[in-house]
């Protein structure tokens, strides 16, 4: 069901610093910040030749990064996202299996443009899991 790895997602605590740290010491392809405020975050994408890295940041004090970099201040990996062809298939499968979609089940528009959906991470040996329909 799961296709390739689409990103690997990391909270970060400066969002400038990241930036400067993946474009300039690790010579890598760094997108512009983009906000997202249905999901509470500003994102960067570093483009890698086989994948993407998310950098995310807090936009507003209600974003769910907020919390996740008040339990881990120096940052961390916050999630990693799959493609999946059908992500309302995919949905069904999983709850199906016993897993459990968070919020109401309804995709909702990731910074991709596309549908996305998220995973409770204690169905997942503790990892946040984001499917994003391709």
């Amino acid at each position: 069901m799961i296709g390739r790895l689409n990103h690997v997602a990391i909270a970060v605590p400066d969002l400038d610093a990241a930036i400067a740290q993946y474009s300039g010491a690790l010579g890598a392809d760094v997108g512009a910040p983009q906000d997202e405020p249905d999901h509470g975050v500003t994102v960067v994408f570093i483009n890698l030749p086989n994948t993407k890295i998310e950098l995310l940041y807090p936009l507003g004090d209600a974003s769910p990064i907020a919390g996740f970099l008040e339990k881990n201040p120096a940052g961390g990996i916050h999630h990693i996202c799959y493609e999946v062809e059908d992500i309302t298939a995919a949905r069904e499968r999983l709850v199906a299996s016993g897993a459990r979609v968070l919020g109401d089940g309804t995709p909702k528009i990731g910074a991709h443009g596309k549908p996305v959906l998220f995973l409770h991470p204690k169905d997942f040996n503790g990892c946040l899991i984001e499917l994003e329909e391709v």
